[in-house]
Parts: structure tokens; C-alpha cells; sequence
């Protein structure tokens, strides 16, 4: 059976070290797309990386950052309302600088169709948590683990204060040279 609405208070989540990512519609659902509410808090910031199979669109909901395009990186300031798009074989990331979290919708589109070797987002999920050694049945929460709190790791405090895991120090963010 097909389904055409998904709400955005129905959603899985998945706490990485860097973020955290609402599966909104996952790529099983759809043959070409998926779609995810991201989250970064103080300090955080998705790794630098890139798609080559797939085009993304963020749709920045509340919050505001910097959005990184390219190893030679530009910079680009993001606020409400705005519309990001990342074309395939484009280095990115994204960091929260302000006062609030930063939240987008994030909508990949794939450019050959879903992914043969990755056809859900728990499979790509396990993909990902192996590549960076992460803990997948740490990663994907349950609704019972969000009403208890759960969350990654020993704290995000400690994620953050230099593991490698995205997280753009304050004192680099001051010195970018941003786009606008």
C-alpha cells in the first residue's frame, strides 16, 4: 500500500555522536527519495562528506549556521526559511551557531533510483555507524529510550570537546569567511 502524507511527529530517531536525525519517510517507502528532520545542538555539526549517488535538499526550520560547500571550503550562512541545496559529488557539513538548535528537513534525492545496496535507512544507517565505529543499537532509538532520555555516548559534552566527530570549535567559526 502506498502512502502519501508523513508526519513529522511520527518519526524514528537516530542519535549520532554529531546529530541527531528524525526519519521522516525512509527510502523504502519511496523510489527515489527520503526524507529526515536534522538536529544539531551547541557545538555540533554534521562531519564533512558527500553523496555521490544523491542530490540533498534542507529546508532550514528554525535555528541558524553555517553550511561548509567544498574541501576548499565557502561558507554560507543559513536562517529560517532558508532552502540549501547540495548538488551530488559536493563535499559539505553543516554547524549550529546560534543561540538555539538548529533544525532542517533534509530531503535526499537519488539520482539512479534507491540505493540496490542500501534499500532502507536502517541499512544505510549500520553502514554508516560501522564506517565511523559507532554503535548502531546505540544510534537508533526507540520511543521507550526517548521518554527515559537516552541519548548517545557517554555525554555530548564530551563527543564535542575533540573526538574528530564534526563539531566546529567556536574559535573557527569566528575566523570563517562566510558567503552571503
Amino acid at each position: 500500500m502506498n502512502r502519501y502524507v508523513f508526519s513529522t511527529k511520527d518519526t524514528v530517531r537516530y542519535r549520532l555522536p554529531t546529530h541527531t536525525n528524525d526519519l521522516v519517510m525512509d527510502r523504502a517507502e519511496a523510489e527515489t527519495s527520503e526524507a529526515f528532520v536534522v538536529t544539531l545542538e551547541t557545538g555540533e555539526a554534521t562531519p564533512l562528506h558527500v553523496h555521490h549517488d544523491t542530490e540533498q535538499v534542507f529546508y532550514v526550520l528554525e535555528g541558524v549556521g553555517v553550511v561548509q560547500i567544498g574541501e576548499a571550503p565557502e561558507y554560507y550562512p543559513v536562517n529560517p526559511g532558508d532552502l540549501v541545496r547540495i548538488p551530488p559529488h559536493t563535499f559539505h557539513k553543516i554547524a549550529y551557531t546560534g543561540p538555539q538548535r538548529l533544525r532542517y528537513l533534509c530531503v535526499d534525492a537519488f539520482m539512479g533510483g534507491r540505493p540496490k545496496d542500501e534499500p532502507t535507512w536502517d541499512s544505510h544507517m549500520r553502514v554508516v555507524c560501522e564506517m565511523n565505529g559507532w554503535d548502531f543499537g546505540r544510534v537508533r532509538l526507540e520511543k521507550s529510550d526517548l521518554c527515559k532520555g537516552r541519548r548517545w555516548g557517554p555525554t555530548v559534552d564530551t563527543v564535542v570537546s575533540g573526538l574528530g566527530t564534526g563539531s566546529l570549535p567556536r574559535s573557527e567559526m569566528g575566523r570563517m569567511e562566510v558567503h552571503t
